[in-house]
């Protein structure tokens, strides 16, 4: 009998995750407490976060939510954060939680005309290094007025759509068969090449586009969210924002897209992969199918997603609401003057975004764990305590490394809250004061791009369903983004010390 519910327990426990995974997670598990009782509450912190970290990095093998909630939920009970601390964190990103939950289902309802005009876009534009410029760009100049999450929804809506178009027609099926696009037993064996070419090409439009976000973000009051906590504790408007980390942001803006012709040209760390002329045929003949079989109906579906959109974009720019409510009303919108009236139809939409929104508030718990024990003090003293250009590029290279591995709105308030502080008490000058909160903006926005969990986008990308239909997985994402990283991270730090 105990061998039956043993094997019952090992079979249930993670699911089909590896063995040697469950195993890993038990293991944490069971030594947490130990450490917290031998080694202190300082460096078991630190490593519940490095555990945390390594859920996420095999968010391909079991979806980070069950065992970093484990993990949480035992930090929680071991007293290394309370549940009020957990809840104020997520208080706190209210807003972000507001937005994944609308926002992502409000661009499900958009898919039809994204596809529409990206599909155009794809079959007429044949030079991928354009293609790739034009999704680096695109994503770049959106992020800068809008959401980065929004803008990676929208990107992966249309990488999910042609993958959808081409693997129904891989696997013998039709355009309007039902199809399940994760199984590759039905792919027809000539096709499996091109399939996986297809996967790499989809990678690439993904990454440059995430990295986009990051340099479209850093360069204006409401590109990020820390962007907006710097600026009004700084007194900074839209304008005087831009021309603050307008020395840092633009040379890392234009090192950014030159990096993504490099490698482009070069075909390095996975880039360079172009798409099959078979899948350019398939998607250009799905194309044509459905322009030919569009009626009336179809047509005014398309304006009314048209004329959301147009209303999207109007009011993330001007900023009307809360990202989230503005998703709601697209929501609204769209279902309302296209006939989606049924809740079946409505509950796939948040299918995609409310897991991710799980995943970050348990990801809230582990920054309650780093404030309440106090983790990134002894680094924060440290970096207060230097003087001149060296704390500015200390500033920049601490921020940056604090948000590769937690929450970068976290360490922005961190570092901006202190060096406030260090102001009013006259410490510094308020000269000083602007240049220290460029270095914390620019800090926290340019090296997070090493890490999925340095960017919400990047993390949101990493756990979303197309991350493992195109097999981009943690270490993969991790090894596309270090050009990037190095490039415009050593970028940042010598403007930082030299042009602020």
């Amino acid at each position: 009998m105990s061998q039956t519910l043993a094997f019952a327990f090992a079979r249930n426990f993670l699911g089909h995750a590896p063995n040697w995974y469950k195993f890993c997670i038990l293991g944490f598990l069971v030594a947490n407490p130990v450490l917290l009782y031998t080694a202190g509450p300082f460096i078991t912190g630190w490593l519940l976060v490095l555990e945390f970290i390594f859920t996420l990095a095999m968010a391909l093998r079991c979806y980070p939510l069950q065992p970093g909630g484990l993990l949480a939920l035992e930090a929680v009970a071991l007293g290394m954060a309370s549940p009020q601390a957990v809840y104020h964190e997520a208080e706190q990103n209210f807003p972000v939680i507001l937005l994944l939950m609308f926002m992502v289902a409000g661009i499900y309802f958009l898919r039809d005309l994204l596809l529409y005009i990206f599909t155009k876009l794809l079959v007429k534009l044949r030079s991928k290094l354009l293609l790739s410029l034009m999704f680096s760009f695109s994503a770049a100049l959106l992020s800068a007025f809008l959401d980065a999450l929004t803008v990676t929804a929208v990107v992966i809506t249309v990488a999910f759509g042609f993958y959808g178009v081409y693997h129904r027609v891989a696997s013998g099926r039709g355009f309007d068969d039902e199809h399940d696009q994760s199984d590759d037993a039905l792919v027809h064996e000539q096709r499996r090449a091109d399939l996986e070419t297809f996967r790499a090409f989809l990678r690439n439009l993904m990454m440059h586009a995430a990295v986009g976000t990051t340099l479209g973000g850093v360069t204006t009051l409401v590109g990020e969210p820390q962007n907006l906590l710097i600026g009004e504790i700084a007194g900074w408007d839209f304008a005087e924002f831009f021309r603050h980390v307008a020395p840092v942001s633009l040379p890392v803006v234009a090192v950014g897209f030159l990096t993504c012709i490099a490698l482009e040209r070069l075909r390095w760390f996975g880039y360079g992969a172009e798409m099959p002329e078979s899948v350019r045929a398939i998607i250009a003949h799905w194309e044509a199918e459905q322009d030919r079989k569009r009626d009336a109906h179809d047509r005014l579906r398309l304006a009314v997603q048209a004329v959301t959109a147009i209303f999207l974009v109007a009011g993330l720019a001007l900023h009307i609401a809360e990202v989230g409510l503005i998703g709601l009303s697209v929501i609204v919108l769209t279902t309302a003057f296209n006939g989606v009236i049924e809740e079946r139809r409505l509950g796939h939409a948040f299918e995609e975004a409310l897991p991710f929104t799980a995943l970050l508030v348990t990801f809230f718990a582990i920054v309650a764990v780093i404030h309440e024990q106090h983790l990134f003090t002894p680094l924060i003293e440290y970096v207060l305590a230097q003087e001149g250009k060296m704390r500015l590029g200390l500033m920049f290279v601490a921020n940056g490394l604090l948000s590769m591995i937690s929450d970068n709105v976290f360490v922005a308030t961190i570092y901006i809250t202190e060096v406030k502080q260090a102001l009013e008490s006259g410490a510094i000058s308020r000269e000083q004061f602007d240049l220290l909160a460029v270095a914390i903006n620019t800090g926290t926005n340019i090296p997070s791009v090493a890490t999925p969990n340095g960017q919400a986008a990047f993390l949101f990308l990493l756990t979303s369903a197309l991350a493992p239909l195109i097999r981009l997985g943690y270490l993969r994402m991790l090894w596309m983004a270090l050009p990037y990283t190095i490039t415009m991270s050593g970028t940042g730090l010598l403007a930082t010390i030299y042009l602020l």
